[in-house]
């Protein structure tokens, strides 16, 4: 009978402690299994077939012939698709700029800021990333519609840069666009910002570098990974935003998910492989903007 050296289950066990490990038996990965199935069900049936579905649908040829890349070639050839996808891209890109600029402000103002500043500007961006959609865009129709709160003081105070500005225009949905960003994007840099240290802002000065120097050479570059990361999601919130264009613009203005949801709920006719098209179109820009943005972020903080 061979005995097992005195200590040897307890040392094993201050092993798995002090490396901070859990050690799984077989009952405890499958009741890992059982519980993650869920997700996976769900996963699969609500993420994964709906994007392969829509993906096969758009090779499908509307006069049911057979498989095609006809809907592809229509979204750049017809000029109403083509200037959707350039519309939404312009849109996109404006709007997470303008909100990227403003809320590089607004958080770096939130990390020099007071403990109580700080809870309260908080409580202010939650409330505020959680208003946007359709009653975002009434909002701003009551304020700067036709017979708006503002615009009617406007008209009878002559201030001529409010009176003559038209919500129902490019640079209305632009100021949608940036007002639901901002909240976001601040939320999202803050805690890059909370990342910088004292320390470099102190070896910066005591090596004889102002402000500047500071942030071309140690904030900006350390900041960098997570402004990119900020830009990739408000460039997928704004590209793919419906609500708020279409109850401001309608049909006035061309915006790829508003010409996706046409080809769908239309009322005389629907072209659901057309606008399968339109989507994957849609997602492909999502995820090239994405990966771009990621592999520029990696490259700013010396990742391969």
């Amino acid at each position: 009978m061979k005995v097992k050296p005195h200590g040897a289950n307890s040392a094993a066990s201050l092993k798995d402690k002090a490396s901070g490990g859990y050690v799984l038996n077989n009952n405890n990965k499958t009741l890992c299994v059982l519980a993650m199935l869920p997700f996976a069900v769900i996963g699969v049936f609500f993420e994964v077939l709906p994007i392969a579905m829509t993906i096969f649908r758009s090779f499908i040829s509307e006069d049911g012939g057979g498989l095609t890349i006809d809907n592809y070639t229509a979204i750049f050839t017809k000029k109403l698709y083509r200037d959707a996808v350039i519309n939404s891209m312009i849109v996109a890109v404006a709007s997470s700029l303008a909100g990227l600029f403003i809320s590089f402000w607004g958080a770096k103002g939130y990390n020099s800021a007071s403990v109580k500043v700080r809870n309260i500007f908080l409580s202010i961006l939650n409330m505020t990333s959680n208003f946007s959609g359709i009653p975002l865009a009434f909002a701003y129709i009551i304020l700067l519609g036709n017979v708006g709160v503002l615009m009617v003081f406007a008209k009878n105070h002559g201030i001529d840069f409010i009176s003559s500005f038209s919500i129902y225009s490019i640079g209305g949905l632009m100021l949608c666009y940036v007002y639901f960003q901002v909240p976001l994007a601040t939320l999202l840099l803050i805690p890059s910002f909370e990342g910088l240290k004292k320390e470099w802002r102190e070896s910066v000065n005591l090596l004889g570098g102002g402000d500047a120097t500071y942030w071309i050479k140690v904030g900006l570059p350390n900041l960098l990974p997570g402004i990119m990361g900020t830009f990739s999601v408000l460039f997928a919130n704004a590209i793919a935003a419906f609500a708020t264009g279409y109850a401001l613009m309608q049909n006035n203005f061309s915006l790829l998910p508003i010409r996706i949801s046409e080809q769908f709920v239309g009322d005389i006719s629907q072209r659901r492989e057309f606008g399968s098209a339109l989507a994957v179109a849609l997602m492909v820009m999502m995820v090239a903007a994405i990966y771009v943005n990621n592999k520029i972020a990696k490259r700013s903080s010396g990742g391969v």
